[in-house]
């Protein structure tokens, strides 16, 4: 289900207060089949700058129109919806299949395995479309990966703007390994009266 901006967003939460952009782990975000290394980051912006591009861009290499695209998230998070500005001329992704905490897929993983979610997508220029996901199976989603097998019949596929809605935790990764680490015991922080001089005992 696609979801098209003739409405208040305010109302329907498509604003930017619930845009996941923020909780995107940038420096992690790698793409497989880009023509230019490292220009799948240049397509997570934020809500309002969607639709600004500075020339940069995803593309796949020619000939090959798909692309597979891993993006980690620095909490947990809640998608609602996805949005995906395409390029013009043909080169729009025309189908999206999402798969949802799994590391390291490649197009083999990608084309054998069941996707949680696909859609047919449309050709989205403008970003007034976002595609609504099944909520209650895009729970506590720690990564995600976008394959995008084909486009509107171009030999490349153009991705000016990927951006996710939806809810964050609160607690950042890093915090909650500190948080398990502080709550293991370390032999080391309870010596013995021995060893201090005090009345301190050995805690099992």
């Amino acid at each position: 289900m696609a979801c098209t901006h003739d409405h208040s967003c305010e109302d329907h939460d498509c604003s930017s207060s619930w845009s996941l952009y923020k909780h995107i782990d940038l420096s992690k975000v790698t793409a497989l089949n880009e023509a230019n290394p490292g220009s799948v980051k240049s397509v997570f912006k934020a809500w309002e700058e969607r639709l600004n591009s500075t020339g940069e861009h995803l593309e796949s290499n020619e000939g090959d129109p798909e692309l597979l695209v891993y993006i980690p998230f620095t909490s947990d998070v809640k998608i609602k919806s996805i949005s995906i500005v395409g390029g013009a001329d043909g080169t729009s992704p025309s189908k999206l299949r999402v798969f949802i905490n799994r590391d390291g897929i490649d197009f083999s993983d990608a084309q054998s395995m069941q996707p949680v979610q696909e859609w047919d997508l449309v050709e989205n220029l403008h970003g007034m479309l976002e595609y609504q996901t099944r909520y209650s199976k895009f729970q506590s989603v720690a990564n995600i990966t976008l394959h995008f097998p084909e486009s509107f019949g171009s030999d490349t596929t153009q991705i000016h703007y990927i951006g996710f809605k939806g809810e964050a935790t609160q607690l950042k990764r890093d915090v909650v390994a500190t948080i398990v680490y502080e709550i293991t015991p370390n032999p080391s922080d309870h010596k013995t009266r021995a060893e201090t001089g005090g009345g301190l005992s050995h805690v099992e």
